[in-house]
């Protein structure tokens, strides 16, 4: 059955970014609670990119924090067009625009500001603090693939989420393993053990699975560009990053 054209693209009408993009601009609980997710989702990402650039793991973190800040503050998206840019994309060019004046700021926002917009729990990955790669190609693809996998590991804490709430908790745990690309169908009779169920039927619950954490890690990503073309971009741009 196909979906009417109509109704797939309301879809993208209301995702984080397009609310955040939405006509008329200004501030407004949905839109404001809209950035606030999207911050969230990309706090590691654009701290592991500050930690490319050559700070310091606090300063980093510090840096991270005014700049999403100021967002939340602000949320001045006046002269972007909402039938371009992704939030990725977008918001690089933003952080790498506040990197650059730093130094020019006499700390509108002190550090912290007394506001904590997003958690400050960790920063980037122990191989993001190696600081000797720092070309514009090191520095995007570091940022991507921290992008990458923080949008699998949303995806993932949502599919077992879902999986508990369906009372397959003990499913999830013990299918969990073949999400991986190393994981192998030799495994099917011990996972079939734990389970006390037919060896035949684990190809199907795992299939099963993939196919659900496929459609999360895609609604993941939906949530960070404003029409199906984008995401489809998006999409085939996740799958390259993790390829390399």
């Amino acid at each position: 059955m196909n979906q009417d054209p109509q109704q797939y693209g309301s879809q993208f009408r209301t995702t984080h970014w397009s609310v955040v993009l939405e006509a008329g601009g200004g501030a407004s609980p949905r839109r404001a609670a809209a950035l606030d997710k999207l911050c969230r989702a990309y706090w590691e990402p654009i701290c592991a990119f500050a930690r490319r650039r050559g700070r310091s793991p606090e300063d980093a973190k510090d840096l991270t924090q005014e700049f999403f800040a100021l967002l939340l503050e602000r949320q001045d998206f006046a002269g972007l067009d909402p039938r371009k840019g992704k939030f990725r994309t977008f918001l690089l060019a933003a952080f790498s625009h506040y990197l650059a004046n730093d130094h020019d700021r006499a700390t509108a926002l002190k550090r912290g500001g007394g506001q904590t917009p997003v958690p400050l729990d960790h920063c980037a990955p122990d191989e993001l603090s190696d600081n000797s790669a720092r070309s514009d190609n090191a520095l995007f693809l570091a940022y991507d693939r921290v992008w990458a996998g923080t949008i699998l590991l949303t995806a993932l804490e949502r599919l077992r989420g879902e999986m508990s709430a369906a009372g397959k908790a003990r499913q999830f745990a013990v299918l969990e393993r073949f999400l991986t690309p190393t994981a192998a169908p030799a495994q099917y009779a011990a996972a079939a053990a734990e389970l006390t169920v037919a060896e035949s039927s684990v190809p199907v619950l795992v299939h099963r699975l993939r196919q659900q954490y496929r459609a999360l890690v895609r609604d993941e990503v939906a949530q960070t560009v404003s029409t199906p073309m984008e995401l489809e971009e998006e999409m085939r741009h996740l799958f390259a990053v993790l390829n390399q």
